[in-house]
């Protein structure tokens, strides 16, 4: 697995897998979690299971021979950001072919892309939430400063405009409603880090509370469809929470196995006056606040959710696959091996802050790393990418594939 994170697959292939295998781990240098090393020490009844460091660019040399199966979750944009930009992304690619063992799987796992041609097509929103208004002047300038992202364009020019007026974005008064003219995927880019920012503040426990965002507790639904859940969570004591604030918190809780659990709605409600306390204080450079804003933009400010729709990202794999000089494409080879998971919490949060919010959501692909030499089975995978791609991307494939000498 590449980026196992805190863990949580291992722990789960480690009661799942009926026989023994060998597992090995490939993460980022100096990133190690409490869970994951829990999570390597359970697996070992199921296997072997160890952590190599090192980047996804560099699978093939880390690993001590071809894999049968890789899997990744959120890959592409954590190499496109921090691993070289779209040449990075190739790159892994390529190597990811010759990872694999020929009939060997890449699970992968990722946020699927804005609707419309391209990312810099402009789009228009508008923020009148106040911790919205504070995300957006704090985040937005910094950002396109020293993110690696596309939005380098003439066009790409992003107008903020409060009471009829154009304002600089960093200058946004957080007391009035701002309309705002930008490239559509950058309005993706602001919705998905003003999420890991909230979560990464609610983990840190600084608002005087901390959810569990993970695990079974934190798959508590009411109305799973109408992404409805009950968010369990401890007090920590600290934050800004007044007095009046907690008692109000705790008078909507319930007790539920040594913590507390509440309706999401009511606390997304109670506790955005907390948030807007976090942002000033962050901004003013005071105490935890800034610790804690300033972790959140080593860890993820800077990253550009690569966001390939997904008859970019079957068109990336497999014409960069074909084209590394090996002997195999990387397709989906049944028309089931291609998913979509809506995210509906995120879905329904985002609904009750924005008047157009754009939807959150998880594609899923498992790509078989499928032998050129194999013309049956290279004719259905390109059976089932027919079903998905269009024409343009169709012949780039078909090009690619047959170049490198597949049967006809």
């Amino acid at each position: 697995e590449i980026g196992p994170g805190g863990g949580a697959a291992v722990a789960h292939l480690a009661a799942a897998l009926p026989a023994p295998v060998d597992m090995t781990l490939i993460e980022a240098p100096g990133i190690e979690s409490r869970s994951l090393r829990q999570a390597i020490r359970d697996f070992g009844a199921a296997g072997s299971c160890r952590l190599i460091p090192g980047f996804a660019q560099d699978l093939a040399s880390l690993l001590p021979g071809r894999a049968d199966v890789i899997s990744a979750s959120a890959l592409l944009h954590e190499v496109y950001s921090y691993g070289g930009g779209y040449s990075g992304l190739y790159g892994m690619i390529r190597t990811l072919a010759s990872a694999l063992k020929p009939g060997g799987f890449f699970a992968y796992r990722d946020v699927y892309a804005v609707g419309g041609p391209t990312l810099h097509e402009p789009a228009a929103q508008c923020y009148d939430g106040p911790s919205w208004l504070r995300f957006l002047r704090m985040w937005v300038p910094y950002y396109l400063r020293h993110g690696t992202h596309p939005y380098h364009h003439a066009d790409d020019e992003v107008t903020a405009r409060q009471d009829s007026r154009i304002v600089p974005v960093a200058g946004l008064d957080p007391g009035t409603c701002a309309y705002l003219i930008a490239p559509g995927g950058l309005f993706r880019e602001i919705q998905r880090h003003y999420i890991t920012l909230r979560d990464h503040v609610w983990r840190s426990g600084i608002l005087g509370f901390a959810p569990v965002l993970e695990g079974r507790d934190a798959e508590h639904w009411i109305d799973r469809r109408a992404g409805h859940k009950r968010v369990h969570y401890a007090m920590t004591g600290r934050g800004p929470l007044s007095e009046s604030q907690r008692a109000a918190l705790m008078a909507m809780s319930e007790t539920y196995g040594g913590h507390l659990t509440i309706d999401g709605d009511i606390l997304d409600e109670i506790t955005d006056v907390s948030l807007i306390a976090f942002l000033d204080s962050a901004r003013a450079g005071a105490g935890d606040s800034a610790g804690v804003w300033e972790s959140w933009l080593a860890r993820e400010g800077r990253e550009t959710y690569a966001y390939l729709t997904l008859e970019e990202l079957l068109t990336l794999f497999a014409v960069s696959s074909a084209e590394a000089g090996g002997s195999t494409v990387l397709a989906p080879a049944e028309p089931g091996d291609v998913f979509r998971a809506e995210r509906h919490y995120y879905d329904r949060f985002l609904a009750r802050r924005l008047p157009n919010p754009m939807p959150d959501g998880k594609q899923m692909v498992l790509f078989q790393n499928i032998p050129l030499s194999d013309p049956a089975r290279v004719s259905r995978a390109l059976s089932v990418l027919g079903g998905l791609c269009g024409k343009r991307n169709l012949a780039r494939i078909y090009t690619a594939v047959t170049s490198r000498g597949t049967a006809r």
